[in-house]
């Protein structure tokens, strides 16, 4: 197996990415004054987050395969930069909660109270940095690897494909 510098690189940009987005979404008011519309709208960070693992994947295949990776290849290319990505969503969230927008949980909990939508023991249970943490490290992995497996579909390179069947 090639080097893991690529896949490292590529978690590290994914955490910035996850980081801005947060920022921009903190910007938007989808923490606070819009956050009725936060469910929505944040799902859209998958636009960002697959093209982070095409342009990886298409990094992995110019840098380390010389233009050329199986689909295996790249599959587990994208394994290996989950494993990375999960490894830093606890500190992407830590920085998210305590940092980008400290308030969230209290805004969010209140929100979630007014609006009948649960208890508050409920959304304090809910909203909590120790469950949002959780559910990262439950989610990226099952994310990953079906992001990896998809992209490394569409990067891996039809020679390769080929002579792979062949021999």
């Amino acid at each position: 197996m090639k080097k893991i510098g690529t896949e490292m690189k590529w978690a590290l940009i994914f955490a910035a990415m996850t980081l801005l987005w947060m920022w921009l979404e903190k910007l938007a008011g989808l923490h606070d004054v819009h956050i009725d519309k936060h469910p929505v709208y944040t799902n859209f960070i998958a636009i960002p987050a697959i093209a982070v693992y095409v342009l990886a994947l298409r990094d992995k295949k110019k840098r380390d395969y010389c233009h050329r990776i199986t689909y295996l290849q790249a599959f587990i290319s994208g394994l290996i930069m989950t494993a990375f990505i999960t490894i830093l969503s606890p500190i992407t969230q830590l920085i998210t909660s305590k940092l980008i927008t400290p308030n969230y949980f209290v805004n969010v909990i209140e929100y979630a109270v007014s609006h009948g939508l649960s208890t508050r023991q409920e959304a304090e249970g809910y909203f909590s940095l120790n469950n949002y943490i959780i559910q990262g490290l439950m989610g990226a992995p099952f994310m990953g690897i079906t992001t990896s497996a998809i992209v490394a579909f569409f990067v891996s390179s039809k020679r390769a494909k080929k002579q792979n069947s062949e021999g």
